[in-house]
């Protein structure tokens, strides 16, 4: 399997997902609350891990830094909204029109990387190495779910910097 093919696997999930969500708006505070879960269990880890795998050996080849740190840009607004709407949804506000921007964002940003991140990637990447970078991501995935918020947050951090400043806040361990 090919990096891309795994990275449209779980968009494909993800979508599903996003559209159970905004059709939940009459469902009761639990089936709401597992939803949102489910989302954040595919979308974190699907984000780290492809950010680590995938946009990080990407972002150091001329011509791909812009797109790559605008997909990054992406991951950081999507992850706003869902941690916003979860705490919405815990004290019991209207949150349907917040779903509905976390669908739309998530779907804008799949279809741009779909289209412009993946037809960058296969002019510079071999077959070889995209095969490698799909192992690496579906064995990172399960790593970064057991992650707590914090180290998530941190792993995002420093998937934006360069490797050498990175390297000392990878090691900070905040696994809770």
């Amino acid at each position: 399997m090919l990096i891309y093919e795994a990275l449209k696997k779980d968009h494909d999930k993800l979508k599903v997902l996003l559209n159970d969500l905004v059709g939940a708006a009459d469902a009761s505070e639990e089936t709401r609350n597992d939803l949102i879960q489910q989302i954040r269990d595919e979308l974190i880890p699907h984000a780290r891990a492809e950010e680590a795998v995938f946009y990080n050996p990407l972002k150091e080849i001329d011509g791909t830094q812009s797109i790559v740190m605008h997909g990054y840009a992406e991951h950081m607004e999507a992850e706003t909204i869902l941690r916003t709407l979860q705490a919405m949804n815990a004290v019991n506000v209207e949150w349907t029109a917040l779903a509905k921007k976390l669908k739309d964002g998530i779907e804008h940003h799949i279809a741009e990387e779909e289209n412009e991140i993946f037809a960058a990637a296969q002019q510079v990447l071999a077959v070889e190495e995209a095969e490698l970078m799909a192992e690496a991501f579906e064995q990172l995935k399960p790593e970064i779910r057991k992650g707590s918020f914090m180290q998530n947050t941190l792993d995002l951090i420093a998937n934006l910097m360069p490797e050498r400043l990175a390297a000392p806040i990878r090691s900070f361990n905040l696994k809770v």
